[in-house]
């Protein structure tokens, strides 16, 4: 596998997102939101800065789990099938490129273009920050944002799969939607109902809620910012009695392997695909 052949797909597929009108719509409004939720929680009673840096990490935190994932994964399943059912697939393969190539160079373009993204939307969020509120928290700050591009990255490795799983545009992006409905709406309200009905434990809960990386973004980020998950109730103080200090690491390698394993699956079968 060469470096030069994944690098220019990598900036074919940056060109692609900034011409893709939806992403750039959906990438306006997350700097947008992200700077005026800064503003509005740094103000209090009129005045800017009172409120502190608490209300804006949760301001924040709340935006990147209704955004991010949904950016993600149709982000992720607009990329192989849209070089499908244009035609443009076959050419590329035809190319004296390996399908390695073409898959990394596609994933690692894609991700390059979601991290700028949301670097570009947090950069100026910190800017209004670190104005009003100083660089006293910016390494809090700087914890939020490295977990919402574990979260991102996450999401664009299942957006992945189900584009190399769908043989239509519609379907990919279809499936895409509902599984980012799955993720941030069902899984709270279906584990409220679960736990309350099948009166499960704290244990057995927190290990449905890790199994979700939405989920696991939410508690690594609130731990780290608040060192307590006591806002979680018995769930959240079980986590910490098992893990302690390493809830952080935890989390943080619970969302690695949902990086990697999507990635895995979609490798392989892409592979198996374009050989057959």
């Amino acid at each position: 596998m060469r470096g030069c052949p994944i690098y220019v797909l990598m900036i074919k597929e940056i060109r692609d997102a900034r011409r893709n009108w939806w992403f750039v719509v959906i990438s306006i409004l997350f700097a947008l939101l992200s700077v005026s939720l800064s503003l509005l929680g740094l103000s209090g009673l009129g005045t800017v800065g009172i409120a502190g840096f608490g209300r804006t990490a949760a301001s924040l935190l709340n935006l990147v789990l209704l955004i991010v994932p949904l950016m993600a994964l149709l982000l992720g399943a607009m990329s192989i099938t849209g070089e499908k059912e244009q035609g443009t697939l076959l050419t590329l393969l035809a190319q004296p490129i390996s399908i390695s190539e073409v898959f990394w160079g596609k994933f690692l373009g894609t991700a390059a273009a979601l991290t700028t993204t949301l670097c570009v939307g947090f950069g100026l969020s910190g800017l209004v920050i670190a104005k009003y509120a100083g660089l006293d928290q910016i390494s809090d700050y700087l914890i939020l944002v490295g977990f919402t591009l574990l979260l991102g990255i996450s999401f664009l490795s299942i957006g992945f799969c189900v584009s190399v799983f769908s043989k239509r545009h519609a379907t990919a992006v279809g499936t895409s939607i509902f599984l980012w409905f799955i993720f941030l709406f069902l899984s709270d309200l279906g584990l409220m109902g679960t736990a309350i009905i099948l009166k499960l434990s704290a244990r057995n809960l927190l290990w449905f809620v890790l199994i979700n990386p939405a989920q696991s973004f939410k508690l690594a980020v609130i731990g780290s910012l608040q060192k307590s998950l006591e806002a979680f109730g018995a769930t959240g103080l079980y986590a910490y009695e098992v893990f302690g200090g390493w809830l952080p690491v935890f989390l943080t390698f619970m969302m690695v392997l949902w990086i990697a394993v999507p990635l895995t699956g979609a490798f392989v079968f892409f592979r198996k695909k374009c050989i057959d």
